[in-house]
C-alpha cells in the first residue's frame, strides 16, 4: 500500500512538471497568437465608448501586467492544476483499464481531455473576446456551458464503459464505434437542448472575433498535448525504474 501511495506520489509530481512545462509553451502561444486579437477587442470596446460618450473604464490592473506576468501566473496555475489531475486519471487507468503502455497511454488521455473538456463545449459555447457578450446573460451562459462540460464528461465515461463491454464480444473496432457514437449523440443532443447566445455587437470585426476563438482553442491544445507527451515520456522512465527495482 505505502509502495503504490509512493507511485502516485511521484506521478503526481510529474504531471505537476509536465503541466509547468505545457504552461510555458502556452505561454507563448497566447503572446505571440492570443494577446493581439485582445488588443484589437479592446481597441474596437473603447472606440465605442467614446462613440457613446463614456469615459474610459479604469483599470485595476495595467494590460501590460495582464499581458504578461498575469497571464504567465494563471496559466502556470493551470499547467499545474491540470497536471495533477492528469496524473491521477493516468494513475486510474494504467494497467487496470488498458493495456497501452505509458507514452500511448499519456498521449490518449491528453487527447481524450482536449476533446472532453475543450472542444466539445467550445463547438457550443465559443469563448468571446472582449467587448463581445451581454453582462446579464453571464449567470445563465457559465452555467449551460458548465452543463456542457459535466455532461461531456459523464458521456464520455459512459462511452468508455460501452468500449470496455463490449470490446471482448464485438471487438475493440465495434465497440470503440459504439461508445464514441453514444458520447456524440449524447453530446448533440445536449446542444440541441440548450439555449444558443448571439451577443456579438453591431460592427465587431468577423476576423478579429474568429481568430480570438481559434487562438482560445490552440491555448487548450498547445496546454493538452504538451501536457500528454511530456508526461509519458516522464512517467514511462519512473514505471521502468520501479519496476526494475523489483
Amino acid at each position: 500500500m505505502n509502495d503504490a501511495h509512493g507511485v502516485i506520489g511521484r506521478l503526481l509530481a510529474r504531471g505537476m512538471l509536465a503541466g509547468i512545462a505545457a504552461a510555458c509553451l502556452a505561454f507563448v502561444f497566447a503572446r505571440l497568437v492570443g494577446e493581439p486579437q485582445i488588443a484589437h477587442a479592446i481597441a474596437f470596446e473603447a472606440h465605442q465608448q467614446a462613440l457613446a460618450g463614456l469615459p474610459p473604464e479604469t483599470e485595476s490592473v495595467s494590460r501590460r501586467i495582464q499581458s504578461t506576468f498575469g497571464l504567465f501566473v494563471a496559466l502556470l496555475m493551470s499547467g499545474c492544476a491540470y497536471g495533477g489531475l492528469f496524473a491521477i486519471a493516468f494513475a486510474t487507468f494504467h494497467k487496470r483499464f488498458t493495456r497501452l503502455n505509458a507514452r500511448n497511454l499519456s498521449f490518449a488521455l491528453a487527447l481524450a481531455g482536449f476533446i472532453v473538456f475543450a472542444l466539445i463545449p467550445a463547438l457550443k459555447y465559443p469563448p468571446n473576446p472582449p467587448a463581445v457578450g451581454n453582462p446579464e446573460t453571464i449567470g445563465p451562459r457559465t452555467a449551460a456551458y458548465f452543463t456542457m462540460l459535466v455532461v461531456s464528461f459523464a458521456a464520455a465515461m459512459i462511452g468508455f464503459l460501452v468500449f470496455r463491454r463490449g470490446q471482448q464480444r464485438y471487438g475493440s473496432w465495434n465497440a470503440g464505434v459504439a461508445g464514441s457514437s453514444l458520447f456524440l449523440l449524447a453530446m448533440v443532443g445536449l446542444s440541441a437542448l440548450l439555449p444558443d447566445y448571439t451577443e456579438v455587437p453591431a460592427g465587431f470585426p468577423a476576423v478579429t472575433l474568429w481568430r480570438f476563438r481559434e487562438a482560445a482553442l490552440g491555448l487548450q491544445l498547445v496546454l493538452w498535448l504538451p501536457l500528454g507527451l511530456v508526461f509519458g515520456a516522464l512517467a514511462e522512465r519512473m514505471l521502468l525504474q520501479s519496476d526494475t527495482r523489483h
